[in-house]
C-alpha cells in the first residue's frame, strides 16, 4: 500500500472506533429515558472524533476504502457494549456482524472509482440534495406513524444512514475541487444524521440500528459515486453478480442482528426459603 492508503486505513480504522464509543453511550442513554450532561458531552466528543478522522481519511483514501472500513464500527461496537453493560456477546450475533461487515466489504470492494475524480456541478448538487432531504423525510416520517419499536428504529437508522453517507460523498467532492457551497447540506446532514442515529436506538437496542446505519451509509455513498460520478463495478457481469452475492450477505446480517442483541450474563440467585409457619401434622 502507498503511504497515502496507509493513512487512509489507520484514520478509517480509528475513525470506527470513536464512533462505535459513541454509539454505545448513545444506546445507553437512550435507553435510560433521562438527560445525563456528561454522557451527552462526552457522545458529543466521541462523534465528533470519529468525523474529524473520517474527514481526514477522505483527504487519502476513496469514499470505497474509507466507508468500508467504516464498517468495522459495528464489531468494535459489540465488545465495548458487552463490557460496559456486563454482558456476553453471542456466537449468532458475532456471526450477523461478521457476514454483515464481509458483504459489505465485497460491495465496496467490487466498486470501480475512476482514476479522475469527479466534481459535481451546482445543478447536480443542489438535485442530490433535494432528493437526500426528500428521502430522509421519508423514511423519518414512516418511522414515526409506525407501531412497532423494531421498524421504527430500523427506519431511523437507515435514515441516519443516508444522511451521512451523502454528508461524506460531498465532503470528498469537495476535496476534489466541488464548485457546489456544500458547506451548508455538509453540516445539516451530518448533523441531522447524529439525532436520527439517537433516535433509532429508542426501543431497538444497539446491534440492529448501528447495524442498518453501517449498511445504509456506504450503499448510499456508493450509489450516489455510481449514478453521479461515474463508479461501477469491477470485472463486468460478473462483478456485479459477486456484488449481488455480497448484498445478500449484508441483508441476513442485518435481518439477524435485528432479531438478536447481546444477553446479559446470567446470575443465579439462592433460593429463598419459605419462612411462615408450617403447619405440622400431630
Amino acid at each position: 500500500m502507498t503511504n497515502s492508503i496507509q493513512y487512509a486505513v489507520l484514520l478509517s480504522v480509528l475513525s470506527a472506533a470513536g464512533y462505535a464509543a459513541a454509539a454505545v453511550v448513545q444506546e445507553q442513554l437512550a435507553a435510560g429515558g433521562r438527560r445525563s450532561a456528561p454522557r451527552w458531552l462526552l457522545t458529543l466528543v466521541l462523534t465528533g472524533a470519529g468525523a474529524g478522522l473520517h474527514v481526514i481519511a477522505l483527504g487519502y483514501g476513496t469514499v470505497g476504502v474509507v466507508q468500508a472500513l467504516g464498517a468495522l464500527t459495528l464489531l468494535f461496537a459489540l465488545p465495548i457494549a458487552a463490557v460496559r453493560t456486563r454482558s456476553r456477546v453471542t456466537p449468532e450475533a458475532w456471526r450477523d456482524a461478521g457476514l454483515t461487515v464481509a458483504g459489505l466489504a465485497g460491495i465496496l470492494a467490487l466498486t470501480a472509482v475512476p482514476d479522475e475524480p469527479a466534481v459535481l456541478t451546482v445543478a447536480e448538487g443542489w438535485w442530490l440534495t433535494t432528493i437526500t432531504l426528500a428521502g430522509v423525510a421519508v423514511l423519518a416520517s414512516v418511522a414515526r406513524s409506525s407501531s412497532s419499536p423494531p421498524a421504527r428504529s430500523l427506519l431511523l437508522a437507515a435514515a441516519s444512514g443516508t444522511a451521512f453517507g451523502v454528508a461524506s460523498v460531498m465532503i470528498k467532492t469537495q476535496a476534489a475541487g466541488l464548485s457546489v457551497p456544500a458547506l451548508a447540506p455538509i453540516a445539516l446532514f451530518a448533523g441531522g444524521g447524529l439525532v436520527l442515529s439517537q433516535l433509532s436506538y429508542r426501543g431497538g437496542g444497539l446491534a440492529a440500528p448501528l447495524a442498518m446505519v453501517s449498511v445504509a451509509n456506504p450503499v448510499v455513498a456508493t450509489t450516489v459515486g455510481m449514478l453521479m460520478l461515474g463508479e461501477g463495478f469491477r470485472f463486468g457481469v460478473a462483478g456485479t453478480v459477486l456484488a449481488l452475492v455480497a448484498a445478500a450477505c449484508v441483508t441476513l446480517g442485518v435481518i439477524g442482528l435485528a432479531t438478536r442483541t447481546a444477553t446479559p450474563a446470567r446470575v443465579t440467585a439462592p433460593p429463598v426459603r419459605d419462612q411462615r409457619p408450617q403447619l405440622v401434622a400431630a
